[in-house]
């Protein structure tokens, strides 16, 4: 049996873990609640943007390099976001597992012809995909310690460009969608090329009646849209963003929890395992002085 000074080691050691999971717990709980409410306020305004070019499309013939679909789907660009710490459960490894299926399912070809290009956010994902020699062309660690829009933007400002000029014919996002604390939906999505006549909108079930309007635009349907495309791209993956910090927090929070949980019947049971090896060392020693005395006496 162990020594009881060791078994007293252990069970400080475990306490001492206990504490810090659970302080990590609730940092995570207060990060959340931050995150989780800008991630709210974004979600309608992306979804009228998508509503509002969804609009537009449907009666302008639209002329705009965002929207053209390459006549050979060779040259992708992936950008990944994951997260810069860890202690988070399979938050980062279960998005990780979902791209490099698909990439060896749905881009098989790309992949084999070394034509798949990665950006990768967060330094989780830096550090997976360049570790496994993908193509990683810029990569973000240390990103989310401060999450600005601006940033953000920057990276989708960038790829576009490089659509726009022919460099890559497809671009898509991946990323983790918040659903609530303890699920998240992995999403790999293609955000370039364009289709906005795809951008559904059940106006019926919602009792919007606008959708039969004639709208008249200023200065044009047509400079609307090519104004607003841009600006769709960008909030798309500020939304990607903001969901993924979220779902991180949420899968963080729920870890922290687990773990704390798991200190505590570790910490039960190393305290039973004590109190058995204490009670043991008693009756050896109680034993060891009835043998003594019934010498002395004999």
């Amino acid at each position: 049996m162990a020594n009881l000074r060791d078994i007293r080691n252990r069970i400080s050691s475990v306490n001492n873990t206990q504490q810090i999971t659970k302080a990590m717990k609730m940092v995570a709980a207060a990060k959340l609640r931050k995150a989780q409410d800008r991630m709210t306020k974004t979600r309608p305004y992306a979804a009228k943007i998508q509503d509002v070019v969804g609009r537009l499309a449907e009666n302008t013939n639209v002329q705009n390099p965002l929207v053209e679909i390459a006549e050979e789907r060779s040259n992708l660009l992936f950008i990944i976001i994951g997260s810069d710490r860890g202690l988070c459960g399979g938050f980062n490894n279960n998005l990780f597992k979902e791209v490099e299926k698909q990439l060896n399912s749905t881009f098989i070809e790309q992949l084999e012809a070394g034509t798949i290009s990665l950006v990768t956010v967060g330094k989780k994902a830096t550090a997976h995909f360049t570790k496994r020699k993908y193509n990683v062309i810029e990569s973000f660690p240390g990103f989310f310690d401060s999450i600005e829009y601006d940033a953000t933007s920057a990276i989708m400002e960038k790829a576009t460009e490089q659509f726009v000029a022919g460099t890559f014919d497809e671009v898509y996002i991946a990323f983790n969608e918040f659903k609530s604390v303890i699920a998240q939906n992995r999403k790999v999505e293609k955000v370039l090329p364009i289709d906005p006549k795809s951008f559904g909108r059940n106006f019926e079930s919602e009792g919007d009646t606008k959708s039969t309007n004639d709208y008249i635009y200023e200065p044009d349907s047509e400079a609307i849209l090519n104004k607003l495309l841009p600006l769709h791209l960008n909030i798309q993956l500020w939304k990607a963003v903001l969901e993924s910090n979220a779902s991180e927090q949420g899968a963080r929070m729920s870890a922290m929890d687990s773990a704390t949980e798991n200190a505590k019947d570790l910490e039960r049971s190393l305290k039973l395992q004590y109190n058995q090896a204490r009670q043991s060392a008693i009756t050896t020693e109680i034993s060891e002085i009835v043998s003594g005395a019934q010498a002395l006496s004999d």
